[in-house]
C-alpha cells in the first residue's frame, strides 16, 4: 500500500489571559471526520493553491520566519504562505479574524510531521497569538463554517484534560511554559518523515 502524502499544514494557537489563568481556543472535530475524528485541537488544516496567491507578510518576526525555512524541502511553501493558510483557517474555522499589527503577532512554536500509516499526513507548523492580535470579538463564532463543534477557550488544566491528539498533548505542554514567561531553546521539531521517529529542535 503506498503510504499518503505529506501535505503542508499550518495552525494558529490562540490564547487569552483571564481571572482563572491562560486560556486556549479549541474546538472538536466531527466524528465522521477522516483525520482524528472527536478530537478536540486547534483551528488549522493543510495548505492550499489558493495560499500562495494570498501570501501574508508581517505577521512573523525575522527569527520565525527563518526557523520555518530550515530542514524544509525546496519546495516547501514560504513563510508567509503559511502565515495565510493559518490565517484563512482560523476564519474558516472560528470566524475570528487576526489584524495585521504594527508590530509581528504570530509566533512559530511547534512542528510535527505525522507517522506513516495514518490516513492523512502533515507537515504541520503551530503559531502562537495573543487574542489581542484578533480584528473584533473574540467570543463571537457566528460565522464559523461548524467544521469544528464546541468551539470555546478553556483554561489549560482543563484544555489538557481533554480528548487529544498526543501532539495537542505536548503543544499545550509548550503553550503552558510560554504563556508563564518561559522560553524555548528552539522550536520542537518532531520528524516523522522517514522511518525512524526523531526529535529536533530548530534553532
Amino acid at each position: 500500500m503506498t503510504d499518503e502524502p505529506i501535505r503542508s499544514a499550518a495552525t494558529v494557537v490562540l490564547w487569552r489571559e483571564s481571572p482563572a489563568g491562560p486560556q486556549v481556543l479549541m474546538g472538536q472535530r466531527g466524528e465522521g471526520a477522516v483525520f482524528m475524528p472527536s478530537k478536540f485541537v486547534f483551528p488549522g488544516g493543510r495548505v492550499d493553491a489558493e495560499d500562495h496567491a494570498a501570501a501574508r507578510p508581517g505577521f512573523l518576526a525575522p527569527d520565525c520566519a527563518r526557523r520555518l525555512t530550515l530542514m524544509a524541502d525546496d519546495d516547501a511553501p514560504g513563510p508567509d504562505v503559511l502565515v495565510a493558510a493559518a490565517l484563512r483557517e482560523l476564519t474558516e474555522e472560528t470566524g475570528l479574524n487576526l489584524a495585521a499589527m504594527e508590530h509581528p503577532s504570530l509566533r512559530f512554536i511547534f512542528r510535527a510531521i505525522t507517522p506513516p500509516g495514518r490516513t492523512r499526513r502533515f507537515d504541520a507548523r503551530f503559531l502562537l497569538a495573543h487574542a489581542d492580535s484578533l480584528d473584533g470579538d473574540g467570543n463571537d463564532f457566528a460565522t464559523a463554517s461548524g467544521e469544528l463543534q464546541h468551539l470555546r477557550w478553556l483554561p489549560l488544566p482543563d484544555a489538557r484534560a481533554l480528548d487529544l491528539p498526543f501532539i495537542t498533548e505536548v503543544v499545550l505542554a509548550e503553550v503552558a511554559v510560554l504563556v508563564t514567561g518561559g522560553d524555548q531553546p528552539g522550536v520542537p521539531f518532531f520528524d516523522n518523515s522517514g522511518t525512524t521517529p526523531q526529535f529536533r529542535r530548530i534553532v
